[in-house]
């Protein structure tokens, strides 16, 4: 899939077909989150795969816009892990990177996926970090559900030149 279809067609998908996503494709996913940018190049992220029904459903009673995992076949939580952080702070942009990379690697493939956000919201912070067992520093920033879409999303123009500004704010 050429590179702009895929941003222009990658949508957040949150009905999935009851079958299992191949090992290969997981790890290819993961090589495409762990090649986006970080400051520093220190690339503080850490990953947890799940594919156990029994968590997914976890997940799922543990989040309100975490519904469809239970019927979702996968899912990552992406983490910043502070004790690798050479610019503290950053470990959210470099985490939101990798997550991005990771959705349109799902979407490449012919996977569908959605991330649902856990941090800043503390409650759910410390949700995440009591079902997976995170260390202190390691802090959960979202949840990828991932499994093969129902239906595909379509493409939408998204483009709002009032949003845009040349050189300096203009109203």
């Amino acid at each position: 899939m050429d590179l702009l279809e895929a941003i222009h067609t990658r949508r957040s998908i949150r009905q999935y077909e009851d079958k299992p996503v191949p090992e290969g494709m997981v790890r290819t996913v993961l090589e495409a989150a762990m090649m986006a940018p970080s400051a520093g190049n220190v690339q503080p992220w850490q990953f947890v795969v799940v594919d156990d029904r029994e968590i997914m459903v976890q997940v799922k009673d543990t989040h309100p816009y975490v519904g469809m995992a239970a019927q979702a076949p996968l899912g990552i939580l992406v983490c910043g892990d502070l004790r690798l952080e050479k610019f503290p702070g950053f470990w959210v942009q470099d985490c939101s990177a990798a997550m991005q990379n990771l959705l349109l690697a799902a979407h490449g493939l012919g996977l569908g996926a959605v991330w649902t956000g856990i941090h800043p919201v503390e409650e759910r912070v410390a949700r995440f970090r009591t079902i997976f067992s995170l260390p202190d520093p390691v802090v959960p920033l979202g949840f990828a559900v991932i499994g093969w879409p129902v239906k595909p999303g379509k493409r939408k123009a998204r483009y709002r030149p009032e949003r845009v500004h040349r050189n300096a704010w203009s109203d």
